[in-house]
């Protein structure tokens, strides 16, 4: 079965980590907000954000934390975090660090976003499983992620519905 996902990330500091994860084949992500677009539901607010964020999840099973060096500290992210477990379906995170940005280097690993003390969301860091791949190389690191995902997806889509 071929899962609809949505992945939630720090857009200006992640894209194009993300962009590499979102092409893995195997699984449907929600469309990205290009950055224009993105600028404009940034500066609009938390309404525009919240309105655009739930058209997004529509058909959505899973969401897929890619985490990088700030995400955890992000508050729309411990938003859509939030609204996620609240609709109790499959939720994972996945360290993107080790992946290359646009200019050609790695990133700072972050922190868990589901332990971080801001979020207020505790109690869901025994709940979700957060993945890293064991290299430290890019294109290693990608085809860990890449050969990985679909199961990670399956078995959160599994977790939350048991």
């Amino acid at each position: 079965m071929t899962r609809h996902v949505f992945y939630s990330l720090h857009y200006e500091q992640d894209r194009a980590r993300a962009e590499l994860v979102r092409n893995i084949p195997g699984l449907v992500p929600n469309l990205e907000a290009k950055p224009a677009e993105w600028d404009t539901i940034r500066r609009s607010g938390d309404f525009a954000f919240k309105r655009w964020f739930e058209q997004q999840i529509k058909g959505r099973s899973c969401l897929i934390v890619l985490i990088g060096a700030e995400t955890a500290a992000r508050p729309r992210v411990h938003y859509e975090i939030e609204r996620w477990s609240q609709l109790k379906l499959g939720m994972l995170g996945v360290h993107i660090h080790q992946l290359k940005d646009a200019g050609g280097k790695p990133g700072v690993k972050g922190q868990n976003p589901f332990e971080h003390p801001a979020s207020g969301l505790g109690e869901l860091a025994s709940q979700v499983r957060v993945y890293e791949a064991p290299e430290t190389d890019s294109k290693l690191a990608y085809r860990y992620i890449a050969d990985n995902l679909s199961k990670w997806v399956e078995t959160a889509v599994a977790k939350r519905s048991a």
